[in-house]
């Protein structure tokens, strides 16, 4: 069958949970999140989460099962989250090795207080000390379409 990149249905997001089983165990929301993903011969193998929140958007959950990793899956599904939302400007917390992936698809990274304040709170364990944390707040503007 091969490889096939989209956007889940509401109704298929019990997948990308079953997938996040693997990262952190999150859960979706359906009213403020979409889902992309990339199906390898029918089997939902890697995943990218844009969330709306009340004053930004973020993208996270960008995973890819084990048995699907070195494919080129990230870039897939990520891709497809930037050519459907990204109009809109996008937040992430990248971690430092991933920064340079992310610059691909032009996300810069920015100082922690320029993040918006729900999506900066996520990360609030980390105590203003988000390198040490090992992430990197970064910011990718709207495009044109």
């Amino acid at each position: 069958m091969g490889s096939t990149t989209r956007e889940l249905k509401k109704s298929e997001f019990p997948l990308a949970e079953k997938v996040w089983e693997q990262y952190r165990g999150q859960k979706a929301n359906p009213a403020t999140e979409r889902i992309f993903g990339v199906f390898e011969d029918g089997k939902l193998a890697a995943t990218a989460r844009f969330t709306r929140h009340s004053d930004g958007n973020e993208m996270d959950c960008v995973f890819s099962l084990d048995e699907y990793r070195g494919k080129g899956h990230a870039r897939k599904v990520v891709q497809a989250l930037v050519d459907t939302c990204g109009s809109e400007r996008i937040y992430i917390h990248s971690t430092l090795v991933l920064i340079s992936f992310y610059k691909t698809f032009g996300w810069i990274p920015i100082p922690e207080d320029q993040l918006p304040r729900s999506i900066r709170e996520r990360f609030i364990f980390c105590f203003g000390e988000m390198e040490g944390c090992n992430v990197c707040p970064m910011v990718r503007e709207a495009q044109a379409k």
